[in-house]
């Protein structure tokens, strides 16, 4: 049996103990990370905490909607053991009217196919050697590392998880629409809790003159390691900077984890980036639903 459990009703210990078991386990869907970048949000649960799914709502129009919260990748469906997953698709389409939600690339559903739209993440293989993993480098990628080597670029772990907040502000986030100061400080209460916690770090590029000129926060999982969020300094483009922070962050794991997640995009000139790192297409599903009335949709943004 699957029921829905607000926030508050939670048993938070058996939940994060099936997210951190779970065959499709990642930091996203842990209780503290949800707290720091939800508004609001549920939980489906098998049974006793056999498999579950948050979801994360909030209220318009005195109705509850489904989105996806900012600097969450993926979420859906959890569980410790093969279940069919399509049952908490039948729960969460009769349960809200509105949804937009990012499932995570293991989940599998044979249901609702109407409402899934396939999406892209791109991944890169760590269980080679270094020499093998510079060899796969597409040549603009090696040509970047000789533009940073020659620009004297270093890098700087564990440097101010502000620092980076401030970049991105004053580069991606100025193209960027919707991002609130309120999602800025969001983004640095997770850099701070994921540093406490010991599963996320933060790598800075620097210039000869001591200026930033990119910077990445890297989430660990069990087995994969993934950036959370990067910027560059857009005004210093030509130096190599963000290729550089990739590859350093890519040679520090290598022997630690077994994959490394450029975060993922469908966009495919970002795709192509990634990829020129000699990395691997992956793809889940986003669901998507709208069965409001006609007039709560116009003004559904």
């Amino acid at each position: 049996m699957i029921r829905l459990v607000e926030r508050k009703h939670i048993d938070i210990e058996k939940y994060n103990t099936c997210i951190k078991n779970a065959q499709q386990s990642n930091i996203f869907a842990f209780s503290w990370y949800l707290d720091i970048v939800a508004d609001n949000w549920s939980v489906f649960v098998l049974e006793d905490y056999e498999a579950v799914m948050p979801v994360t709502w909030r209220r318009k129009y005195f109705i509850k909607y489904v989105y996806q919260p900012l600097w969450t990748l993926q979420l859906g469906v959890y569980s410790t053991e093969i279940i069919d997953e399509n049952e908490f698709l039948i729960e969460l389409f009769d349960e809200f009217k509105y949804i937009d939600l990012r499932m995570n690339s293991k989940n599998a559903f044979t249901m609702f196919q109407d409402n899934c739209l396939d999406r892209q993440l791109q991944y890169l293989t760590l269980d080679v050697d270094d020499a093998t993993i510079f060899k796969n480098y597409k040549s603009d990628r090696k040509k970047d590392l000789r533009r940073a080597n020659k620009a004297d670029l270093t890098e700087k772990w564990n440097d101010n998880p502000a620092n980076l907040v401030q970049l991105f502000k004053e580069n991606i986030g100025k193209k960027a629409k919707g991002i609130t100061e309120n999602d800025y400080g969001n983004l640095l209460k997770i850099m701070q809790t994921c540093i406490e916690k010991r599963v996320g770090e933060l790598l800075s590029i620097y210039d000869s003159n001591n200026k930033l000129v990119a910077s990445g926060f890297f989430l660990k999982d069990a087995e994969r390691v993934s950036i959370l969020v990067s910027s560059t300094d857009f005004k210093n483009r030509k130096n190599g900077a963000n290729t550089f922070l990739i590859d350093r962050a890519i040679f520090k794991y290598r022997n630690g984890f077994k994959e490394f997640g450029f975060g993922g995009s469908s966009i495919s000139s970002i795709a192509k980036y990634f990829n020129s790192f000699g990395a691997k297409t992956e793809t889940y599903l986003q669901l998507k639903q709208n069965k409001l009335p006609k007039f709560i949709r116009f003004f559904k943004k």
